[in-house]
């Protein structure tokens, strides 16, 4: 099982961009869900999560600007980032909880994605 996170770019001050994460292999259901970004030298931190339900919860640099949703029939999580500044540029993950089949039992474990790029220049 893999986790497939696009939709990164370049873009300018003030722009848009809409990031996707979704699983690819044999699974069952994916779970929580949650974005992380890493910045050049800067250690990584989460950005936003949602949960299976679709309840979502944002860190402070997200607030106001970030959305993050889901599409449960496409098993897809979407973060719609608005207003972007130089300061969101960074390498964003994503990072899901998977249940995949074990030799005996499901399995539930995290996963992350390989990271999209976002820069955010002028």
């Amino acid at each position: 099982v893999q986790l497939q996170a696009s939709g990164g770019g370049l873009v300018q001050p003030g722009e848009s961009l809409t990031l996707s994460c979704v699983p690819s292999g044999r699974f069952f259901s994916m779970n929580g869900v949650a974005w992380y970004r890493q910045a050049p030298g800067k250690q990584r931190e989460k950005v936003a999560d949602i949960s299976s339900e679709g309840n979502p919860n944002y860190e402070d640099i997200a607030k106001g600007r970030f959305t993050i949703s889901r599409d449960n029939s496409k098993n897809t999580v979407y973060l719609q980032m608005n207003d972007l500044k130089p300061e969101d540029t960074a390498v964003y993950y994503c990072n899901a909880n998977l249940v995949t089949p074990g030799p005996t039992s499901r399995i539930s474990q995290r996963y992350w994605g390989q990271g999209t790029l976002v820069t955010v220049s002028s």
